[in-house]
């Protein structure tokens, strides 16, 4: 039997798989990143794949004359998600999933940045996000979305109602579960000063709170995954 193939869409370099990465490979994926910016993700078929991840980024869905690949990678998760197809969206990838489900990404009332636990609604309490619930969690995001037909709300924080959300075999994330282990988070610091005051934070402060509870974000995120990939209808 031919192994499966997860896409990793990468948006941004500083943004990868982090501590998604082993649950997926463990559950016998081989993981494929491919930039945005590769000539070739232009005509890449997200078809020829088992499971697709779009991944986080500091562009917004919006801003499709400035990132011209954006309409494109729509077109191509739209397609898939209407086939019922396995997609794991991950914070700017999660608002890209809802664009692909017809509804509107628009900036949110303000910058969420830091470890924060999500409040789970009662089908997340029975879901794989069971497994994050009172853990702190990173968010770094300032866009937001309406939840999208058909879909099923798992998780939400005061300021974000659509955290994460379920449709089919389709999950997406808003926030960060993947980090917590990763070194990449200082390249996600560095020059983000403006960014993290509009926040009401600082680099110091995220840094430390990366090292106390970052461990146990990453931890929980792997069991998260680990589940919902053994749930897959389509595996």
């Amino acid at each position: 039997m031919a192994q499966r193939r997860a896409l990793i869409i990468r948006h941004t370099p500083w943004e990868g798989i982090a501590g998604f990465g082993p649950p997926i490979a463990a559950a016998g994926y081989r993981l494929e990143p491919v930039d945005v910016g590769d000539p070739a993700f232009a005509s890449l078929d997200f078809d020829d794949f088992d499971l697709v991840i779009p991944l986080g980024g500091p562009m917004g869905v919006y801003q499709r004359e400035r990132y011209t690949w954006i309409d494109g990678e729509i077109a191509r998760l739209s397609r898939r998600i209407a086939a019922g197809a396995p997609t794991l969206g991950v914070c700017f990838g999660a608002q890209m999933v809802a664009a692909a489900m017809g509804v509107e990404v628009y900036r949110g009332p303000t910058k969420e940045v830091g470890f924060a636990p999500v409040t789970l609604t009662s089908a997340g309490l029975v879901s794989p996000l069971r497994h994050i619930e009172a853990v702190p969690i990173l968010h770094w995001h300032g866009d937001s979305f309406d939840l999208p037909e058909g879909a099923t709300l798992l998780a939400s924080t005061p300021a974000y109602a659509q955290q994460a959300f379920v449709r089919g075999d389709v999950l997406a994330l808003q926030c960060h579960a993947e980090m917590g282990l990763d070194g990449s988070f200082e390249e996600w610091l560095d020059g983000s000063d403006n960014y993290l005051a509009k926040a009401g934070t600082d680099a110091a402060s995220l840094r430390r709170d990366y090292a106390e509870l970052g461990p146990a974000c990453a931890a929980a995120g792997t069991v998260l995954i680990s589940e919902w990939l053994e749930g897959l209808s389509h595996r």
